[in-house]
């Protein structure tokens, strides 16, 4: 008979990324950084690639804005409706504004239905007018994800829309089930590069309700399914962004930012739920709010080591066949990063030296090292960008080579010196 305890372990629930953390979220994934600098102030199961859902469309945004910049696309550029989105565009049981089969639309209309409305016929038509097919698009978005370091990541279309919703006119390559998924940790940061690099998209994430072709017969009222966003249900202020995401294999996921008293945040979520266990719109702004609440509340940006910073163990390094025989070393830049107020002490410098001296001549401002920051104790989430706590330590000084004459006589000083050590180290060794 198998002992009750041992049977047990057998017979309980496995734990769960839904699991009670210390902040009280009831999500498969969280992450919450600082948009200025990329700093993590919390995670939990980042690293775990899950459905992204319409979250996807931050990366079709990204291009879109890229092509925008290079010159390649215009906003008054005008799109002819193709049977796929205009197919696709008919179902409104997705999110869509209905496209007329014989209609044409500007890239600006187009764009900010994608993003206040998450139309996916809208988001395949930008897809198409920048690569001439969603398949071709899938490249350029591996690409961009590449060159962002994003990992973990799978594209199958423009949307985020599970496959099987594309009628049969899925891009080439991939599964009819597919779904896009990527870790929570890759999702921001390709929102802190998607604000980075074009920060104007909050202009369009902000807008709580718009209508589409507003003055026409084909007018409908787009509101924003950001529900956090100013007069909307789950109003939080300071939230200008940026995507929302929901389908039935990702679950109900947020990428939010909010900015307050000039610091903002981003703040990922995947897959909330409620205390019950039930997936849905409130469960994942509650979530979000409560990311929020912890990194405008608890988190400040503090400078950790000001630039010029001295070592007080080691201000100089040793110079050989120099006029001196020491520089000056000191810290190159300062280092400031939002930390919670009460642990600014817990992190600590470390001098690392590239060479134990060095050989003149030395210009002022030569890297000769690194300062490393180390907390004692606790954990360092690091940056989103995978920087590390570090900075360059340099020289303060200059030292010039010493002349021929001298370094004649120093080489002598360094023969005697070396050879009595030798001679005191083997009399020391006899008794």
């Amino acid at each position: 008979m198998i002992p009750l305890l041992l049977l047990s372990m057998f017979t309980q629930p496995a734990m769960t990324a839904n699991a009670e953390t210390d902040l009280g979220l009831t999500v498969d994934a969280a992450i919450l950084i600082d948009a200025e600098s990329g700093k993590i102030l919390y995670e939990q199961n980042a690293e775990t690639s899950l459905g992204i859902a319409s979250m996807t469309k931050m990366m079709t945004e990204y291009l879109l804005l890229d092509a925008i910049k290079e010159g390649t696309i215009t906003w008054e550029q005008e799109y002819r409706v193709t049977d796929y989105t205009y197919k696709l565009s008919q179902n409104r049981a997705l999110s869509n504004v209905p496209l007329r089969a014989d209609g044409s639309y500007t890239i600006r209309e187009l764009y900010d239905a994608m993003a206040i409305y998450s139309a996916n016929a809208a988001t395949v038509a930008i897809a198409e007018t920048i690569a001439g097919t969603e398949t071709e698009f899938i490249k350029l978005m591996n690409k961009k994800a590449k060159e962002l370091g994003l990992e973990g990541y799978k594209f199958v279309n423009s949307t985020g829309l599970n496959n099987a919703d594309l009628l049969g006119m899925h891009p080439s390559g991939t599964g009819a089930e597919d779904e896009n998924v990527m870790p929570a940790k890759s999702v921001a940061k390709l929102a802190y590069h998607l604000l980075k690099d074009h920060p104007e998209v909050l202009e369009t994430s902000n807008i709580p309700k718009k209508v589409f072709r507003e003055g026409t017969d084909d007018a409908i009222k787009m509101e924003n399914w950001n529900f956090m966003l100013p007069g909307l249900v789950y109003e939080y202020a300071g939230v200008d962004g940026l995507k929302t995401g929901t389908t039935d294999f990702a679950g109900h996921c947020f990428t939010g930012t909010a900015v307050r008293n000039d610091k903002r945040l981003i703040a990922v979520v995947m897959k909330a739920v409620d205390s019950e266990g039930v997936g849905s719109y409130k469960a994942r702004f509650d979530a979000t709010a409560k990311l929020f609440d912890y990194g405008f509340g608890q988190f400040s940006n503090q400078e950790i080591i000001p630039a010029n910073y001295v070592f007080k163990g080691q201000k100089t390094i040793p110079v050989t066949k120099g006029k001196e025989d020491k520089v000056n070393i000191a810290v190159k830049d300062s280092l400031s990063f939002m930390i919670k107020s009460n642990e600014k002490d817990l992190y600590v410098p470390k001098l690392v030296l590239d060479k134990k001296e060095i050989e003149a001549d030395v210009k002022e401002g030569t890297v000769v090292g690194k300062l490393v920051l180390e907390r004692s104790e606790g954990s360092d989430y690091g940056f989103i960008d995978g920087s590390e706590l570090t900075l360059d330590v340099v020289t303060t000084d200059s030292v010039e080579r010493a002349s021929g004459f001298s370094l004649f006589f120093q080489g002598i000083g360094n023969f005697f010196g070396n050879l009595w050590g030798s001679v005191t180290g083997f009399i020391g060794g006899l008794f």
